[in-house]
């Protein structure tokens, strides 16, 4: 069976009635999901499974993943808009979709996400329906010194995030791995670090953490000011929500790198959007004229993460259905979702099952023209948003922020801990010290842990083991590049200011 018969076959199932309006559900609960700070495709998809019993295998899939990249979208909003990413990998976005906002540009923001996701969202689809094969026999070959080293290269990375100085992005990707060693030892099954208190037994929130550090930080912030003037949201036409001429050509480039890496990172078993969006946003800071610009109100700081999360979404259904390995919490649950419906993931799924898997690749483009469709219209409704006072506003960004925190796992510690790390939040505000970095610490250090042990236990303490694999050498190598980047980069301008004040005084 070729590759056309193969989507002909897919079109039958997206294209059906039933598939057509299920994806459509999806997509819309995604985005709604996304916009409410705190509450994350993870938690909507778990509510919505019980509905799936009543659907078809086929179908039931279609649905749960067009929440899970829907969310992506509307994750996006809220982090553009108010400073609070919906999701994980939305916290990029935060770092300059929300300064687009404060300078009158949310409707540029948001119409550069919309078009980033979707060209992100395509990109993925032709790559998965060409690569898959490829793409999961190289991820099959990776062990646990590749992903400790890729995991390495993607905190060195992070820790060059920051607007400001790379030493206090470093700095917070530290507290980030410290405060990701809290909880139970997933090696020897001991407390660590939990003074006594059960309630850290399980580490601490991830959603309270984050949530706390955008979401309550940020209103802190704005509190302590004596007067808060919303931008103007009024008079948004579609003319007005294009970027200008001159931005387009970087735009699609950045679009369509991001694309690629999103993808490839969202194909490693273990990997996620969030590291995707990071990682993204990390190249395009390297590889851009004026990366002192990204962070500042840029629109290639919205593009790129949007594009790599939502690429990085669709192609973590590569590992997950070939390999029976879910990339992440959300990619786990919707495995157990294939496991409930009598559908066994792995290697034999792409023949037993072609029409699950062909109609779910066909219905991510239906999902994503979907996306497009529905959300450039909503671009107005969502950028009304900014005309509610923000009095009113901030009593409700704390209500859901706390319904979203609780929801997780129904605790009161995290809404204690959500608003503890809101106070942190607002003192890094005022330091200028970067939150993102401190986040991507606190998800990949226990990972990168956990893969360091094992690497370990498997070469009996030698420590070259991590220089023995390709993929783990290249990727030490370019986090060595990344760290010494910045000294050189230091060293070359603090010359330059030598020889300038040595040529001044020769002047006199």
């Amino acid at each position: 069976m070729d590759i056309f018969q193969n989507l002909a076959l897919g079109a039958e199932i997206a294209f059906s009635l039933e598939g057509l309006l299920f994806c459509f559900v999806g997509v819309l609960v995604g985005t709604f999901v996304g916009v409410l700070p705190g509450i994350g495709p993870l938690a909507a998809i778990s509510l919505a499974l019980p509905m799936t019993y009543y659907l078809s295998p086929p179908v039931a899939l279609i649905m749960l993943a067009g929440i899970f990249y829907g969310a992506q979208y509307g994750g996006s909003i809220a982090a553009i808009l108010l400073n609070l990413p919906g999701t994980a990998s939305a916290a990029v976005t935060c770092l300059d979709g929300n300064q687009l906002t404060k300078q009158g540009r949310a409707g540029v923001a948001l119409f550069t996400a919309a078009i980033a996701s979707f060209i992100g969202g395509i990109v993925a689809i032709f790559m998965v329906l060409g690569f898959t094969p490829v793409i999961a026999s190289f991820a099959m070959g990776f062990g646990p010194v590749d992903y400790f080293s890729i995991m390495l290269l993607g905190l060195v990375a992070a820790s060059t995030l920051s607007v400001g100085s790379p030493l206090k992005g470093m700095a917070m990707v530290i507290v980030g791995i410290a405060l990701g060693l809290v909880g139970t030892d997933e090696t020897s099954g001991a407390l660590r670090f939990t003074f006594g208190a059960l309630a850290l037994a399980d580490g601490i929130s991830l959603v309270a953490l984050a949530m706390g550090l955008f979401g309550v930080g940020e209103i802190l912030a704005n509190l302590g000011q004596e007067s808060h003037t919303p931008p103007k949201a009024s008079g948004l036409t579609f003319k007005s929500m294009m970027p200008k001429p001159a931005e387009w050509h970087g735009l699609l480039k950045t679009m369509l790198r991001s694309s690629g890496i999103g993808t490839f990172v969202g194909a490693l078993p273990g990997s996620g959007p969030a590291i995707a969006a990071f990682m993204s946003y990390a190249a395009e800071k390297k590889l851009a004229k004026n990366p002192e610009k990204l962070g500042q109100g840029e629109l290639r700081g919205v593009a790129a993460p949007e594009s790599a999360n939502n690429a990085a979404v669709q192609a973590a259904f590569i590992p997950t259905l070939s390999l029976g390995i879910p990339g992440d919490a959300v990619m786990a649950v919707l495995l157990g979702a294939m496991i409930l419906h009598g559908i066994t993931p792995g290697p034999m799924l792409i023949t037993s099952n072609p029409e699950m898997f062909w109609g779910l690749v066909v219905s991510f483009g239906v999902g994503n023209i979907m996306l497009l469709i529905l959300n450039v219209p909503l671009i107005r409704l969502w950028v009304r948003m900014l005309s509610i006072p923000y009095h009113m506003l901030y009593p409700a960004m704390l209500f859901f922020i706390c319904i979203g925190v609780y929801s997780v796992r129904s605790s009161v510690f995290d809404i204690y801990t959500a608003l503890f790390f809101g106070v942190i939040g607002y003192f890094l505000i005022r330091l200028r010290y970067p939150a993102a970095p401190l986040l991507l610490g606190f998800i990949l250090g226990p990972m990168m842990e956990v893969h360091f042990r094992r690497a370990l236990l498997m070469s009996r303490g030698d420590y070259m083991t991590f220089f023995e694999s390709v993929p783990s050498t290249a990727f030490l190598i370019l986090s060595m590049l990344f760290l010494l980047l910045p000294i050189w980069t230091m060293l070359r301008k603090r010359s330059a200011r030598v020889r300038r004040s040595r040529e001044a005084d020769r002047s006199f």
